[in-house]
């Protein structure tokens, strides 16, 4: 079931309301619960405070999906943002002046950015946020993908994930946002698979101004 932006200005006076919530936590719980289930995590006390977490955050991102004003539709069954997907990812129209004047203008710590992920045979756009901001060197840091240089793409050095081949900073629009968002994905033939994103992406997601971007 898809919501459109007008319907949620006033979606908990709906009777309907309380259902779309407890689908949307459950949706969030099942994705988290096995995301969780898949990572290699020694330290049980840091288990323990991610699963402790989870009550909190995923009710957090089910109202707020809800009630976020946004250009994107909810669908309640899969906690997701949907949007119509571009036939080619629009991040391969890449301009390193553009990119750099925007950070260097806007940059601000906790803010949502947007990466180019590139993978052998597939790429998408992922959502991360700035934790630290060096203005005399003129780099950001990520909280996921680490240092960026405003005015290029990333040095793979310094993120070690081996299937990665490239990450790229991007000026965000509202093309960009949408494909992050929505987890859009692209291979050799077209459109790909779409991503489920974590519930760090999702939060990320309701963080974004729409009416920042054109």
């Amino acid at each position: 079931m898809h919501i459109s932006n007008s319907q949620q200005v006033d979606i908990f006076s709906d009777d309907q309301s309380q259902l779309h919530y407890a689908e949307l936590c459950n949706a969030l719980y099942e994705r988290e619960l096995a995301s969780l289930s898949q990572q290699k995590i020694s330290n049980i006390s840091l288990l323990q405070r991610k699963i402790a977490g989870l009550r909190h955050h995923v009710k957090r991102a089910a109202y707020s999906l809800l009630q976020h004003q946004s250009p994107l539709q909810v669908d309640i069954h899969n906690a997701s943002w949907q949007a119509k997907q571009a036939a080619k990812c629009m991040a391969n129209n890449y301009v390193s002046q553009k990119t750099q004047q925007w950070f260097s203008n806007n940059i601000q710590i906790g803010c949502s950015i947007a990466i180019h992920v590139k993978h052998l045979g597939s790429e998408h756009i992922e959502l991360d946020s700035i934790d630290r901001v060096e203005l005399s060197s003129k780099r950001i840091h990520a909280n996921k993908f680490g240092w960026f240089d405003i005015d290029r793409e990333h040095t793979k050095d310094n993120y070690k994930q081996t299937d990665i081949l490239r990450l790229r900073l991007l000026k965000p629009t509202k093309a960009i946002l949408t494909a992050a968002c929505c987890g859009h994905s692209w291979d050799h033939k077209g459109k790909g698979q779409q991503r489920a994103l974590s519930l760090r992406e999702l939060l990320l997601s309701l963080s974004i101004n729409w009416k920042t971007f054109r």
